[in-house]
């Protein structure tokens, strides 16, 4: 996906909104992050085969019981990928992106499941590959991290768009850790965002087709495109979502704004996919604010 000037007008209108919108109300975007934790918990293990459900996710962060024996490394997973989240919120304009801060949030991500493994990179005789892909060898790890971060740090250029998700790439493709890597290079991402002022985003694990597909492209093809539009169109659900908040509209499901409007709610959740209109979801159910009105 080419980043056009469209896109990057749309972006900055919306950022324009957000920012302007989000003045005294700080403590409301808190709990809304707050309240998604467990949504970007669930989708970013889901990715990575966890078979816990959202509520089940829910549960375990609430220290709540759950109705089915759950692996104590699922709990783990769970538990720490959250307090990972919370951490970079905290320290997101406040601490540079380096090999020392993710070396510490790995270490986060994988405590009290693998001490051997956790808040290091690959040694030598620890090979991994993913699919078909083999990553490169551990001796060649810190390098390549180093080399990345200057790139991304220095490269004063690109579009944020365009620099973001290609780091990610970039990142999965060293695949620096023996586990956790693509749970840390989605915290990353998110890092990098927040960082940026960006709201944090969402890849869920319904598409992760066109999100694998992106790492196919960039290692058969070395293009950026299909992360970009993974990214963007993420971001925009974020922002809508947020926006919807901030602007304190009353949310309704799509099923029931398309009842109340006589609208097909198939085409409408075409358009919400395609973000097309200010839809967002909330454990996985499109809603958006029951005042839109699509002509203007």
């Amino acid at each position: 996906m080419a980043i056009s000037k469209n896109i990057r007008k749309n972006l900055n209108n919306l950022k324009r909104e957000y920012d302007s919108l989000k003045k005294g109300k700080e403590s409301l975007l808190d709990m809304l992050f707050e309240v998604e934790i467990p949504e970007s918990v669930y989708n970013s293990n889901a990715i990575e085969n966890s078979t816990l459900t959202i509520k089940e996710t829910e549960k375990i962060l609430m220290e709540m019981e759950v109705s089915r024996d759950v692996s104590v490394r699922e709990v783990f997973e769970a538990k720490n990928l959250a307090k990972v989240f919370e951490f970079i919120k905290a320290q997101s304009q406040k601490d540079n992106l380096d090999k020392e801060f993710i070396l510490l949030i790995h270490k986060m991500l994988i405590d009290n499941i693998n001490g051997n493994i956790a808040g290091r990179f690959r040694k030598p005789g620890e090979y991994v590959r993913v699919g078909t892909h083999i990553a490169p060898a551990p001796e060649q790890v810190p390098d390549l991290i180093e080399s990345a971060l200057l790139e991304y740090s220095s490269n004063l250029n690109s579009y944020f768009l365009e620099k973001i998700p290609k780091f990610h790439l970039e990142f999965e493709d060293i695949h620096p850790f023996c586990d956790g890597n693509g749970r840390i290079g989605r915290v990353i991402l998110n890092y990098q965002l927040m960082d940026l002022g960006f709201p944090p985003i969402i890849i869920r694990d319904k598409e992760k087709a066109d999100y694998y597909q992106s790492f196919r492209e960039y290692n058969i093809k070395n293009k950026t495109d299909q992360m970009e539009r993974v990214c963007y169109l993420a971001l925009l659900e974020s922002f809508h979502k947020r926006i919807t908040y901030l602007k304190g509209q009353k949310i309704i499901t799509l099923a029931d704004y398309a009842k109340r409007n006589k609208e097909p709610l198939n085409a409408l959740s075409n358009r919400a996919k395609r973000q097309t209109i200010p839809a967002f979801r909330e454990k996985g159910i499109w809603k958006i604010g029951k005042e839109y009105k699509k002509y203007l």
